[in-house]
């Protein structure tokens, strides 16, 4: 079968990768894609909100399913689109999608169907959003979150346990530095704890957890510095054990797949529960309707099973027939990015090192990457994704590494630290 894969990030690069190693598929197609993609796969120049060329071009190539990966056309109803069109998707249909494109729609989603998460407010009121934050920090808060309510990149998230950090966020959001997404803000309460990324296919019918891993958000060292979309994963997150894997399941998995019934959803493909696990229980900090990413690279790496055949299922409602399997082994993803990411940064410096980079087994997606006459270059803030898997976390972490330090360009940046909490907590369990 043909498969038509829509994006153009490290995660689309990811997901064909894995499903051309399927005996199911024939043809991965990718549209627009990246110049990563493209050694290995068709790539048609479209872009992912242009659903009339999207559709024509999977129905001229016989494509049975379409994989939506970008949550932007996901939540411009891409799939509702498609569904019209008489084409099979994996990804949810536009009030589906909601649970990413509006924070306070999620927020109210958790808290009808009991899913735990930190308790907040929302306002489209500049003022009064300032004034509960005043009111949160005289109250003695830790600290607070301000989230642009719409899609902003990743880049809509302040955290801070300062009054006047806080402040200036919101401010920064209804000043329009984040478009319309920043016209409405959520301000929740800090949580302490240690963060876990769950993913799960769900086909409205059922949900089946994948993989769990953690995802690195703060740009430098030591979990210091802005939130930006991720700068490194790992697969799997020692945090994750199977007690709490099991009261993710009942508290989190469960009432998702309830609420979605009782709200006429239409949910298949793939749902991101952000969670934090504090003293006092789980919390889920958000939802995501596609894949992670640069979860999704230490993830699929361990992959045992058939992407294409779990992902058809759960596009045609036979999510139970799947029974998902992993590599007993570690994966570690360490993002290279572009030097000033996630604020401004120069672009089309030839990346050099990327073939000596594969050479001990690692995998290098591409994301923020373009052709250039004969050389690759850099057009994005997140560059690549280097990817590695080991006996465990120690030898994954070895193996990234040296191929990281293979590949240069002028003004890169990553950060020298990825899967550290792993380190840390398996050392306290052996100290124990």
């Amino acid at each position: 079968m043909n498969i038509l894969v829509i994006g153009s990030g490290g995660r689309e690069h990811t997901i064909c990768w894995k499903l051309a190693k399927s005996p199911l598929v024939d043809k991965v197609i990718c549209a627009p894609g990246n110049a990563g993609i493209a050694l290995d796969f068709e790539c048609q120049n479209i872009g992912v909100e242009d659903f009339d060329k999207l559709a024509n071009c999977a129905i001229s190539n016989n494509c049975e399913l379409t994989v939506v990966g970008p949550e932007v056309p996901l939540c411009g109803g891409i799939t509702d689109y498609f569904y019209d069109k008489g084409l099979k998707v994996f990804g949810p249909t536009k009030a589906a999608a909601e649970l990413e494109g509006s924070k306070t729609f999620a927020k109210n989603f958790m808290n009808k169907y009991n899913i735990p998460t930190a308790q907040s407010a929302d306002f489209s009121n500049q003022k009064d959003a300032e004034e509960y934050i005043k009111q949160q920090f005289a109250n003695c808060a830790k600290g607070v979150v301000v989230k642009a309510d719409g899609l902003a990149a990743g880049k809509g998230v302040f955290v801070t346990s300062e009054e006047s950090v806080a402040l200036s966020a919101v401010a920064d959001c209804f000043k329009g530095s984040f478009g319309q997404a920043g016209y409405n803000v959520l301000i929740e309460e800090l949580l302490i704890g240690e963060e876990v990324s769950i993913l799960a296919l769900c086909d409205g019918k059922s949900i089946q957890a994948l993989a769990s891993s953690q995802d690195h958000k703060r740009l430098e060292d030591g979990d210091l510095g802005p939130n930006t979309g991720g700068m490194g994963a790992y697969s799997p997150a020692p945090v994750a054990d199977d007690e709490l894997m099991r009261i993710v399941q009942k508290e989190v998995l469960d009432n998702f797949l309830l609420g979605i019934q009782k709200e006429n959803l239409d949910f298949k493909g793939i749902i991101y529960a952000g969670i934090m696990v504090t003293e006092t229980g789980i919390k889920v900090l958000e939802f995501n309707v596609r894949f992670g990413d640069p979860e999704t690279q230490a993830v699929l790496m361990r992959m045992k099973s058939d992407l294409c055949d779990a992902m058809l299922k759960t596009a045609e409602g036979k999510l139970s027939e799947v029974k998902l399997e992993w590599l007993d082994e570690t994966a570690v993803c360490v993002v290279m990015a572009s030097g000033g990411y996630p604020q401004s940064y120069k672009k089309g410096y030839a990346i050099s090192g990327l073939k000596e980079a594969e050479k001990n087994g690692a995998v290098v997606f591409h994301a923020g990457t373009k052709l250039s006459g004969k050389d690759i270059v850099n057009i994005g803030g997140r560059v690549l994704g280097v990817t590695a898997k080991g006996a465990d976390i120690n030898s994954a972490i070895e193996k990234v590494y040296s191929a990281v330090n293979e590949i240069t360009w002028e003004d890169v940046f990553y950060r020298k630290d990825i899967a550290y909490k792993a380190l840390d907590r398996l050392k306290n369990k052996k100290e124990k």
